[in-house]
């Protein structure tokens, strides 16, 4: 389920942040732990082992080893490399996020442009709305393992009221060796077409505003496809990959603490622990693991996007707007401020000195120039 905070950090105020270092779910406590941990524990290998265990001249011949691993490290170019890449898969992940296929502006140019009370225009508004909703179940389920292991099979999607047998009989009877998310999507058409050869859709412009809203709907139902089908390139994510862990391999060696008495440069203090190249660890890995989590964000990592609460609700919300809603209207009133030219809605005590601002006129409003 998505981790959200937003609530917690509404106001700035002195360690804001602090409280939310403390979250398990979702946090990068949970995802790097075990990495931490293995890496900690290589480096504590390699460092009893040269204090304990090597010979003298075996002790001198690692040290040089260590000093030059340290020095040649920097030239791999870490902080390059990896924020170019995560900040790339970030915008795709919010980008795949605004393309998410939602029923919202359909149902409403539906509900206001296919008319009829009667059974039928009641049948014909359901039945579109659910064809909508039935090619982005289609799609969603070809790009998310959450829900695919919902609806595994087109039976469990006959058995969910999304598709009727008939239906599916239509859906397989079409023989492509492409995903066919598409076809409810002509079926939805065709019943416009219809409509509109009934009188239910009044004028053309209605009917070329519907299918305008439905191929927006379906061009985002494709977008997902693509997306899913056209990955960040491999070799890109090969790169980085190989970039930050070839780094720390390094660093298992070049950032031991050498025997002060040697007397190597910047070998002076021996700490056992080296604190800031683990927290080097925790910053970089961490980093590649947030680019790890959005990649895909169709699965069932804590951040992932709620596909199935998004089926529930769209598929709720349509059928509601296209049939229940279906011109129903509250009693028209005069408002409260019907005569009164200068409309102000209250406050409340909490919010009357500290959020009400006086009307802003420019910046150069209240500036006193001479005059010549």
């Amino acid at each position: 389920m998505t981790v959200t905070y937003t609530a917690q950090v509404a106001n700035a105020r002195f360690c804001g942040f602090s409280k939310l270092l403390l979250a398990w779910r979702g946090s990068i406590y949970k995802v790097l732990w075990k990495e931490f941990l293995a890496f900690f524990a290589m480096y504590t290998a390699i460092s009893v082992t040269y204090r304990f265990l090597l010979f003298e001249d075996q002790k001198r011949y690692f040290e040089k080893l260590a000093i030059y691993c340290n020095h040649y490290a920097s030239l791999i170019p870490m902080s390059f490399v990896l924020g170019f890449y995560v900040t790339l898969v970030v915008n795709r992940w919010w980008s795949q996020y605004t393309r998410i296929p939602l029923p919202d502006r359909l149902m409403c140019v539906l509900s206001g442009g296919l008319q009829g009370v009667d059974e039928r225009g009641r049948l014909l508004r359901r039945t579109m709305m659910r064809y909508a909703s039935l090619s982005a179940i289609l799609i969603l389920r070809s790009v998310s393992t959450a829900v695919f292991k919902r609806f595994p099979t087109m039976d469990h999607v006959v058995e969910a009221g999304f598709m009727t047998r008939e239906e599916r009989k239509k859906f397989e009877s079409l023989q492509s060796p492409y995903n066919k998310y598409w076809m409810p999507c002509v079926w939805f058409t065709n019943l416009a077409a219809l409509a509109r050869c009934e009188g239910r859709i009044k004028d053309d412009s209605t009917l070329k505003l519907v299918l305008e809203e439905l191929n927006l709907f379906r061009g985002n139902c494709s977008m997902l496809f693509h997306y899913d089908m056209i990955s960040v390139p491999l070799v890109y994510t090969q790169v980085v990959t190989l970039a930050v862990y070839s780094f720390f391999f390094v660093c298992l060696i070049g950032r031991q603490f050498l025997d002060p008495s040697q007397g190597y440069q910047g070998h002076d203090l021996d700490l056992y622990i080296p604190i800031f190249t683990l927290l080097q660890f925790f910053f970089y890995a961490g980093w590649l693991k947030v680019a790890e989590q959005l990649i895909n964000p169709f699965g069932e990592d804590d951040d992932d996007f709620e596909s199935n609460w998004l089926i529930d609700r769209n598929f709720q919300v349509s059928m509601m707007a296209v049939d229940e809603m279906y011109g129903d209207l509250p009693i028209m009133e005069k408002d409260r401020y019907w005569n009164d030219s200068n409309p102000r809605p209250p406050y409340t005590t909490a919010t009357l000195f500290k959020l009400r601002k006086p009307s802003f006129q420019g910046s150069t409003f209240d500036m006193h120039t001479p005059y010549f």
